[in-house]
């Protein structure tokens, strides 16, 4: 076990404490931080000479999985934060001493969605535009954002998205932009760029990342840990955490079920159809994680042996991933229902639980029927939807 998870389990009961203190909060509390930085989550991605730990991305995953069955926008925070210096590490190596020289323990906040637009000037590009969904970004003093190159006449170039990076002090948090039902706790606020000035060096090709092979290209082609492709490397942070909440629903469900009696005198752990219940959801949630890890694994042998990864390969990991987050969501969904109206309570960890998987949700990584369709059209030798990132 990596001794970041084992700092991590060994104050799991921090991390759960602070639950509903960061729903209250609307991001996570300073403790909750102070915890995910102090353990070195994430810097378990980062490289060695940044005062990293390049580590075995499956016990990263573990360990992002181990803090959201406690704390679901903690692990939530963990998993998409932490995949960040994953992508920085790939960068010019300027970037990634700007954002590490002085503190290795500096955090980096996304979006990748290409809202941005990109004007090309000397040296660089103008950058404009407001992102939602900026998980953790207030304990972020950089941020890596999507956008569009765009032309003389304002449209954006073909093939022209590109991710681009920035200190805290070239974008602004709306703070007033997080007001959810569902992972309050993240602090998935919205930023707001007018006109910032990006260097080049600070601007990414993403395409370059997408099988594996632009550790080569950088110098990192020595490290297994950067052969790894990017997008099933993210959307295994968002995978991740959302199979950790559906084990965090399903222990308070096993917790609740102990002493609970029905409205009808039955024992809850004496009835048949809540025992079947039971049965059903842990045989579907512990298939979900087991999936989950034999497809981080796996990757993670082809890494180690420099091997890049094809398209089918990489959407056989996305096909997977939808179908894991759907399983489990279907799991939790099905426990709340027959958990009994004291759930309903604010203050009862199950129902934050199922507000957050419901969250989870609706995250675009967790959108299963574009990445079925691309699937499928890949298998029959038909182009996929430029759209659909795997």
């Amino acid at each position: 076990m990596h001794e970041v998870r084992e700092r991590i389990l060994a104050r799991a009961d921090e991390i759960a404490a602070e639950a509903e203190a960061n729903d209250e909060l609307g991001r996570l509390t300073d403790t909750t931080a102070e915890v995910l930085r102090s353990s070195g989550v994430i810097r378990m991605l980062q490289p060695v000479e940044h005062g990293g730990y390049e580590a075995d991305p499956v016990e990263f995953f573990r360990t992002v999985r181990d803090i959201g069955v406690r704390s679901a926008s903690a692990g939530w925070v963990a998993g998409v934060v932490g995949v960040h210096a994953f992508e920085i590490a790939q960068m010019d190596a300027l970037v990634q001493k700007e954002i590490w020289s002085e503190d290795p323990d500096t955090w980096i906040a996304s979006p990748y969605a290409p809202i941005g637009r990109a004007v090309p000037v000397e040296g660089g590009y103008q950058f404009s535009g407001r992102w939602p969904f900026s998980s953790g970004t207030d304990h972020c003093q950089w941020i890596v954002l999507g956008g569009m190159i765009v032309g003389e006449d304002g449209k954006p170039l073909p093939n022209g998205v590109r991710h681009f990076v920035l200190p805290r002090s070239d974008y602004e948090i709306q703070h007033d932009s997080w007001d959810v039902v569902g992972l309050r706790g993240t602090g998935s606020k919205d930023v707001l760029i007018e006109g910032a000035f990006v260097p080049a060096h600070r601007v990414l090709d993403p395409v370059a990342m997408e099988d594996g092979g632009l550790a080569d290209q950088v110098g990192r082609g020595d490290s297994p840990l950067y052969r790894m492709p990017f997008h099933p490397m993210f959307t295994a942070g968002i995978t991740t955490a959302t199979v950790a909440m559906a084990q965090g629903a399903l222990a308070a469900f096993v917790d609740a079920m102990r002493g609970r009696v029905t409205a009808r005198g039955v024992k809850t752990a004496n009835d048949p159809h809540q025992l079947a219940v039971l049965g059903r959801a842990i045989a579907d949630i512990e298939a979900s994680e087991v999936q989950l890890f034999a497809d981080i694994e796996r990757m993670w042998e082809q890494a180690q042996r420099g091997e890049r990864f094809t398209p089918e390969q990489r959407l056989l990991v996305r096909r997977n991933q939808v179908r894991i987050t759907r399983r489990a969501i279907d799991a939790v969904d099905e426990l709340f229902l027959h958990a009994g109206g004291a759930v309903l309570r604010r203050g009862n960890p199950m129902q934050r639980f199922w507000r957050d998987i419901r969250a989870a949700a609706n995250h675009a990584s967790n959108v299963a029927d574009p990445i079925y369709q691309a699937y499928g059209l890949n298998m029959f030798d038909k182009p996929t939807p430029p759209s659909v990132l795997y």
